[in-house]
């Protein structure tokens, strides 16, 4: 279940790579390049952090042929329909929360301490988006744009560790952790929160200190 669970995830990121290549005016072996860019930089930097060999997605053809099938099926669409409206922040939420548990679930099992578990599911949340928009010439990237991305995604790998520890089923507590994350993320989106800027933080009438 979990499997199939991660392969919405990566589906949604080879989306979200799509939307972001045909936003910035690319042909479609730019699409499909940040297809795979979006949906495998996460867990790649995870494993090579956790020194996994091989690579998880080296020897899953499931994996690889839906991002191939998801990526020239969105480009197939966007042939011929217009691009939905903020269709690019949904798919790309969707991805982030999938992917950032199942980060936190293989961190638990490679047998990682708390803290270093969340940080491996947070990088293998939000690493796809950052390289999806550097190749897309974005700068910054949407993870130092807005605040409630990694925010978002570090909600949810709190959230799985605790449900892990309290002894919640890996489905259950990956459905869950990922709806914290979804929830947040689009919850920002829609309703416009941001963290307090460093300028907004600043006493009225206040004024840099000069050197």
């Amino acid at each position: 279940m979990l499997h199939v669970l991660y392969l919405v995830g990566v589906a949604a990121f080879a989306a979200s790579g799509v939307l972001a290549a045909f936003r910035a005016n690319m042909d479609p072996f730019g699409g499909l390049v940040l297809a795979f860019a979006a949906s495998i930089s996460g867990g790649t930097l995870r494993d090579l952090i956790l020194d996994r060999r091989p690579l998880y997605w080296t020897h899953d053809w499931v994996l690889l042929t839906v991002i191939i099938c998801v990526g020239v099926g969105t480009m197939a669409y966007l042939r011929f329909r217009q691009l939905p409206h903020r269709s690019l922040l949904v798919v790309d939420a969707i991805g982030l929360s999938v992917v950032t548990v199942i980060g936190a679930r293989a961190a638990i099992e490679a047998g990682a301490t708390p803290l270093a578990v969340i940080i491996l599911a947070v990088l293998t949340g939000v690493t796809g988006e950052v390289v999806r928009d550097v190749l897309c010439g974005e700068f910054p990237p949407l993870l130092l744009r807005e605040d409630v991305y990694a925010i978002a995604a570090l909600a949810g790998a709190c959230c799985y560790l605790l449900l892990h520890h309290l002894g919640v089923g890996p489905t259950p507590a990956a459905g869950i952790s990922a709806g914290v994350v979804f929830a947040l993320r689009m919850g920002a989106v829609y309703l416009g929160l941001h963290l307090p800027r460093p300028q907004q933080l600043r006493p009225r009438g206040g004024r840099p200190d000069a050197d």
